[in-house]
Order: structure tokens, then sequence, then C-alpha cells
């Protein structure tokens, strides 16, 4: 399908109406001014237009699949993109709350990202990148540089049985809104958090959880086991790490789930339900 089609199917919401009107109106109150700040003035409620529309759900989504002229590829705040690759290396550049991964291949600028998935999970807030068919990489430099973010509460790595891919989960603080840009020429993936300045009120949270255990293969072992049941890994309180399945609003749901797992023939009983607050982390 083409860049035309793509635009063509993008539904249009409500709300683009009263954008667009509102825009037209700060152009119209411009245009009396002299005609330089006329065509600042219009270009100017154009912009403002273009980030109101970003920012109605759905209007986004769809306009990150529309080609565009230059090196972004998609905006997305979750999701896949990059393309299939071996050997990549991953390094980083920080600018206040703009952190970009960069890529390279065999000692220069890649051209595209790796292939890639971003996971947004709540109970905590928290990103998971997931790069494939990268093995070079200073995992310290990139953890260190994403903590020097006062926005990021904390990073750590997730252990994978594939030495070409690696996995690392971002937790941000509350309140904290975040866009993932990807850009080509270089391959580049772009992380871009703002604060939103109002938390949402914290909530109970359920999950099948494994023990907490040291980083290392018998998490990775797990991921194996439940991979059909999107189980993720979560840094707990004191400091070990849980193979968590769910986020359920009930502990109804999660009994069920596990119930569903605890029948299955090769389970082996190591999961049970626990709780905590979105905001929280399980012990």
């Amino acid at each position: 399908m083409t860049g035309k089609d793509r635009y063509a199917q993008i539904e249009i919401p409500a709300q683009l109406g009263e954008v667009l009107e509102a825009a037209q109106a700060q152009a119209a109150a411009r245009s009396r001014r002299t005609s330089r700040w006329r065509w600042f003035g219009s270009s100017a409620a154009a912009l403002i237009a273009c980030l109101l529309v970003l920012n109605i759900p759905g209007v986004a989504s769809a306009l990150s699949q529309v080609p565009v002229v230059g090196n972004l590829v998609k905006v997305l705040q979750f999701g896949t993109g990059g393309e299939r690759t071996d050997g990549a290396a991953v390094s980083t550049v920080t600018s206040e709350n703009t952190i970009r991964i960069v890529f390279g291949q065999e000692g220069e600028a890649a051209a595209s990202a790796p292939s890639y998935t971003v996971d947004q999970r709540e109970g905590p807030k928290r990103l998971i990148f997931t790069f494939n068919g990268v093995r070079r990489f200073d995992y310290g430099a990139l953890e260190q540089d994403l903590l020097a973010s006062p926005l990021v509460s904390d990073v750590y790595r997730n252990i994978i049985l594939d030495d070409s891919a690696m996995r690392f989960v971002v937790e941000l603080k509350e309140g904290t809104r975040h866009t993932l840009t990807e850009y080509s020429n270089p391959g580049t993936l772009e992380l871009k958090l703002t604060a939103e300045g109002k938390a949402a009120p914290p909530k109970e949270i359920y999950y099948v959880r494994s023990e907490g255990m040291p980083q290392g293969e018998s998490l990775a072992i797990l991921e194996e086991i439940y991979l059909d049941d999107d189980v993720t890994f979560l840094r707990t309180t004191s400091g070990n790490f849980a193979a968590v399945i769910g986020g359920f609003s009930t502990r109804e749901e999660a009994e069920q789930k596990l119930a569903a797992i605890s029948g299955r023939e090769n389970y082996a009983g190591d999961l049970f339900v626990d709780s905590w607050l979105s905001n929280g982390h399980p012990e």
C-alpha cells in the first residue's frame, strides 16, 4: 500500500474540525499585521494545528505511517519498527530529556535501525525495549545516559537466550509522557520525555508472578516457558527480579489465568497471584 493510500484511509475524528477552525482564526488575526508577520503567523497557526492533531488519539498513529520527506521514519508510543540486520552496534546521545539511541554497522553509521519492539506496561509505568540483530553495545553507558534524565526512575537489563538480541527496561516517573521517533540515515530511535505535571491516582493491579531471583539464565528460561503468556520481568523492592504475567484489574482474573497455566502438563508450580499499586513494585 502506498503512502497516498494510507493517507486516504485515515479516519478523521470529530475534534479535527475544531482544531482547524482554531488554527484558521489565529492565522486570520495575524494577517492584519505586516506582510512579514502575516506569513509567520499563518505558519505558526499551521504548526499549532499539526501539533494539536497529533495529540488526538488515532490520528497520530495513522499519520505516523505516512512517508514524509527527510529522515523521519515513524512516530509512536509503543510498537515495532526497524529492519532486519545483524551485527549492529549501539550508542547513545543525550540532551536534557531526549535520549537518542544511535545504531552503527561495521564501524559506520547504520542507514536504519535494526528490528525492534517497544512495549509499554503499567505497575509501574515502563517501556521495554528489545533490539534484534545487535551484537555490540555498551550497556553501562546506555544505562548511565538514561538515568541522567530526572524523568527516569530506573533502568535495568533483561537477559535473553539470544546473543544477537538485547533488552532493557526503562521505568518512568509518575506523570511522565513519552514519544518515540524512528529515523534513518543514520538509523536512530529517539526517546523524548516530558513532565505532564499530574500523575494518575494509583490503583491496585493483580499479576501472576514468580518468586524474586537474581538476574540471569533462570529468568530467561522462564521467558521461554511462558512466552505465549506475554511474560515480562520486573525489579522487586529487594533488588531481585520476578517474572510477571498479566496486569489484571481483579484478583479473580489473575486466579483464572493461574488456573489455566497450572492445568498444563509441564507446569512446575512456580507461580502465584500477587498484587501491588500501579506506581509500585512487587516485593
